[in-house]
Formats: structure tokens, sequence, C-alpha cells
């Protein structure tokens, strides 16, 4: 199966304006938003077999993944 790419807007379209406004005027959110996406990008050619890293590797991406994004989330319900 093939996975996905999974923008912020696309996972909370809910808060698609105030994400474009972060981005815009928040230098930190901008930077972990770049982090997030990056890394995310990254999972999904490990997850889709055009990069190949352990699973070790691949766990840790992932973890990282979501504590970027939680923080991304506290920061959007600010």
């Amino acid at each position: 199966m093939v996975q996905e790419h999974h923008p912020l807007a696309k996972d909370f379209p809910e808060f698609k304006d105030k994400i474009h406004a972060l981005k815009t005027g928040n230098a930190h959110f901008a930077k972990l938003e770049r982090d997030y996406e990056e890394l995310d990008k990254a999972i999904v050619r490990l997850e889709n077999g055009v990069e190949h890293s352990s699973s070790a590797e691949l766990e840790q991406k992932k973890l990282q993944r979501v504590t970027l994004k939680d923080e991304l989330y506290s920061m959007l319900k600010r």
C-alpha cells in the first residue's frame, strides 16, 4: 500500500487559515512546520521503498514526527 504525505492543512483542515497565518507571522512555528513537512516526506519515501533505512531509524523518525505534530497542534489551539 502506497503511503501519502500528510501536510498539516490536510490533517487539520479546520486550522488551514491559522496555519497560513502562523507560517508567515511566527518564525518558530514556520521552522517547526518546515521540519515536520521534511520529516513527513522522508518517512513517506522510506515507507514506499524509495529510500531505505533500518526499522529502528524509521520508528525514530515517526516518533519525531508525532512530537513535532503535537507541538504544532498545541500552537494552533492557542
